[in-house]
């Protein structure tokens, strides 16, 4: 039926179909879980069950991940919402890294991707925490960039103003209707940020990238490159990742395992829809050095 078209566009539209089906499930959950932060958090309980020492909350931020898990897909939505509930943002942040590599599952297919061998899950494990780490006190400390673009946070601020005085119902409601929302609002960006990365993959000279490997901090570089440019979720990037340890070594795939979950196309995209453009370029670049020393040193 569609012959006529060139084999590089059949080839980007199969791409583009999988990374979308892939990753709307995981969207459509953190969305609903941002429903359900905008009904049922508040900020005083945000104030009761943080601490109020900015380091325990980030470590806090940092573990919350494991309990809370959220694949990257679907993570941007939660972290607004936190933001937008009280949670502090270096909390918030530090959860944001952590959250799609520290989830059970995501450990689980890394052990059984590299043969049922706990060294790469735990490698990527504590590369996530000291990244998640140093974000957090980067934003706690040193930061001065807004970060929640204003028309969100005023947006946010007028609507539903009366959650305290609805019914359960009622508010099981709100939630579907606040998930909906944040998902059509957010799909667009996953479907602007997986058309890009499809072609990408595609047009990139990917052979060329492969053949990159003479010294380790290429090799690592060129696998951030990778991480990004490919968008795979994060609980099927480990076997790609294993399928390319004999030609990149250890280090590089350390990276890719850690990198690509933090940021992607899609991610990025989405970021964009909530985030001051300065304060993502400092982000990712903050991310990008930290991986790249972890994957150096270990």
């Amino acid at each position: 039926m569609f012959d006529f078209l060139p084999h590089s566009v059949l080839q980007m539209s199969t791409i583009f179909l999988s990374i979308v089906i892939e990753a709307i499930p995981f969207v459509l959950l953190g969305c609903i879980i941002s429903g359900a932060l905008q009904v049922f958090l508040t900020p005083e309980r945000v104030q009761k069950l943080l601490p109020k020492n900015k380091f325990l909350a980030i470590l806090v931020g940092s573990v919350l991940g494991f309990f809370f898990p959220s694949c990257e897909c679907g993570i941007v939505p939660i972290v607004t919402q936190f933001i937008r509930k009280g949670v502090p943002e270096y909390t918030a942040f530090a959860f944001m890294v952590t959250a799609p590599i520290i989830n059970p599952i995501v450990l689980f297919s890394t052990y059984i991707a590299f043969g049922n061998s706990m060294k790469f899950a735990l490698l990527r494990a504590l590369g996530s925490f000291i990244v998640a780490l140093i974000i957090g006190m980067w934003i706690g400390y040193f930061n001065r960039l807004p970060i929640l673009k204003t028309k969100l946070a005023d947006h946010m601020e007028h609507i539903h103003t009366d959650e305290k005085e609805r019914t359960f119902s009622r508010k099981l409601w709100s939630v579907l209707v606040h998930g909906i929302d944040e998902f059509f609002d957010t799909g667009r960006y996953l479907v602007i940020g997986a058309l890009i990365a499809s072609g990408m993959q595609v047009f990139l000279p990917t052979q060329f990238m492969l053949q990159l490997t003479s010294t380790k901090i290429i090799g690592i570089l060129v696998m951030l490159i990778l991480a990004f440019t490919m968008s795979l979720c994060s609980e099927a990037d480990a076997f790609v990742g294993s399928s390319l340890l004999s030609l990149f070594g250890p280090n590089a795939i350390v990276a890719f395992l850690v990198f690509g979950p933090m940021v992607d196309i899609k991610n990025l995209m989405m970021m964009k829809r909530s985030f001051h453009g300065k304060f993502i370029v400092q982000l990712i670049a903050l991310i990008s050095l930290i991986v790249t020393i972890y994957a150096l040193v270990i």
